[in-house]
């Protein structure tokens, strides 16, 4: 099977200029990126600040071009610029602030506007925007103003936006990272679910763990490259690795950790609440 997503020896660089112009540096942002993902599959690219992960993003959606190396979205060469419009059909890229994606003044309006650009019909945009909008929980808010909905509320409708346009593939770039916890819980949810129920494929770009708890497989960057991968389990059981790279585990894998340096014999990959409850519960039966 033809990889959907498929970055071979992938390079970035940004020049550093001065005042006048003049290149005065280069600054390698990827640095040899090699990334395979299957249509249908729920990735996640963890990284700190500067890390990388970003630029990528950006290269998913052709919105960056590789200095060196290939990356292929859909079959389609993303270097070649007569592959960008088909790129960007069939992944859609979500931002971490969802006030500078959502331009319209109603909810249902915003939502058809890019249906509406690549000129879909009406009657199938309407169609669209109804769908999408009862896939992210935001069906009852459509004749609202955006601007009295809570961020997260603000996100799902620009992640609605994104699905009438009909992507195989949603990249949501930090899409949490301005919200309340609630918000970020409530965001990855649906991400989730449209990857279940939809089969839409995710790749999901953010430096919160306890949002990758819910991929399928992880990948971690640090100085542009490919540094960890696996599952999340096996990531989060290297957690001395993780803070080398300035990533911390979620709360309730450092308890883990904690209770098995004080001799309590349970496994150091946990990654739910109700995970280490229903072992350690368990545990005290036995005694």
């Amino acid at each position: 099977m033809i990889p959907f997503i498929k970055a071979e020896s992938l390079v970035h660089e940004y020049s550093r200029r001065d005042e006048e112009g003049n290149i005065t540096g280069i600054n390698r942002a990827l640095d040899g990126i090699d990334i395979e993902v299957k249509a249908g599959d729920f990735i996640a690219v963890l990284g700190a600040n500067g890390s990388g992960k970003s630029t990528f993003a950006k290269h998913l959606n052709a919105l960056l071009v590789p200095t060196e190396g290939t990356l292929y979205v859909d079959g389609k060469d993303t270097s070649d610029h007569i592959n960008d419009l088909a790129v960007r059909q069939s992944a859609g890229m979500v931002f971490q602030n969802p006030d500078n994606q959502i331009i319209a003044n109603i909810v249902e309006e915003d939502v058809g506007f890019g249906p509406e650009n690549m000129g879909v019909p009406t009657e199938e945009i309407w169609k669209r925007v109804e769908e999408s909008l009862k896939n992210v929980g935001m069906y009852e808010y459509r004749k609202e103003s955006p601007n009295h909905l809570s961020g997260g509320q603000k996100q799902r409708v620009a992640i609605a936006g994104i699905m009438a346009m009909k992507p195989k593939c949603i990249i949501l770039d930090e899409p949490t990272a301005m919200l309340d916890p609630k918000g970020r819980e409530s965001v990855i949810k649906t991400v989730k679910e449209l990857n279940i129920h939809e089969n839409i494929t995710i790749i999901l770009i953010t430096h919160y763990m306890e949002e990758v708890t819910a991929a399928d497989y992880v990948y971690v960057m640090a100085d542009g490259q490919i540094k960890m991968q696996g599952t999340p389990r096996q990531v989060f059981a290297r957690s001395e690795e993780l803070i080398k790279y300035k990533l911390t585990i979620p709360e309730v894998t450092k308890i883990a950790l904690a209770l098995i340096k004080k001799g309590v014999k349970i496994p150091k990959d946990i990654l739910y609440v109700e995970e280490l409850t229903d072992i350690l519960l368990k545990l005290k039966a036995r005694q």
